[in-house]
């Protein structure tokens, strides 16, 4: 108990630290999207839309301590293997979140694990793209950015609670992949949209009723949700 408490606290203020450095050398420009004022003691799921950086914990900046807290023993999140084996980047993140799951690039045995992993009070956070955008736009592999289906296995597997979207405006001219400092006093931009979860599944309907299976009804969403919210920076 002792040791559990301990391991708590830390990641809390680890995730206090990045708040304030964030506030201290950032400013944040963006908008809610519906609900003004969100419960986010509801929040079962967090999506960050438009992955560009490992920097964006930045984004943290907004969040409030409330959730903070209630992460530092709650947040689920899944990392890919590669990025978590790297010495500095890698402790990092496995320090940020309480339980940080190891994942491939590929659909396989690590993706289950981490889905058996979830748990009733778990939040979770992902990011749906799966893999970083580079400056040219496309993934590290030259490959056009898209959303992968794997964020509907847990959505699916969710029954109340609230979703909460980032939508990112991009980090690029904070920090592209292989850069090792980012540049500071920049502004970060970003909206964000707080839902139900049954409303969320309910308003997939006219994709499903197109007769498009779940897994594609979500991917569809989320990619017009990118096109639809997240900022336009130029």
């Amino acid at each position: 108990m002792v040791l559990k408490i301990i391991k708590r606290l830390s990641i809390f203020f680890i995730l206090l630290f990045v708040k304030f450095i964030s506030q201290i050398f950032y400013k944040f420009e963006g908008k809610y999207i519906g609900d003004q004022d969100p419960d986010w003691t509801k929040l079962k799921l967090i999506m960050l839309i438009n992955h560009t950086s490992l920097y964006e914990p930045l984004f943290l900046g907004v969040a409030p301590v409330n959730l903070l807290w209630l992460g530092s023993s709650r947040f689920l999140a899944p990392g890919a293997d590669k990025t978590l084996e790297r010495p500095i980047v890698g402790w990092f993140y496995k320090n940020l979140v309480p339980r940080m799951v190891s994942i491939s690039r590929k659909r396989d045995h690590t993706w289950d694990n981490f889905l058996s992993q979830m748990k009733s009070d778990d939040i979770i956070l992902i990011a749906p793209e799966g893999r970083m955008m580079r400056k040219t736009g496309l993934d590290f592999y030259g490959n056009e950015m898209s959303m992968r289906a794997g964020v509907s296995d847990i959505i699916r597997r969710l029954d109340e609670g609230k979703i909460g979207f980032i939508y990112s405006g991009g980090l690029h001219h904070v920090q592209t992949p292989g850069q090792l400092f980012p540049k500071i006093f920049k502004t970060l931009f970003l909206n964000i949209e707080v839902c139900d979860i049954k409303d969320y599944k309910e308003s997939l309907s006219y994709l499903l009723d197109e007769g498009h299976p779940f897994k594609k009804a979500v991917v569809l969403d989320l990619e017009k949700r990118k096109d639809d919210n997240c900022p336009k920076v130029k």
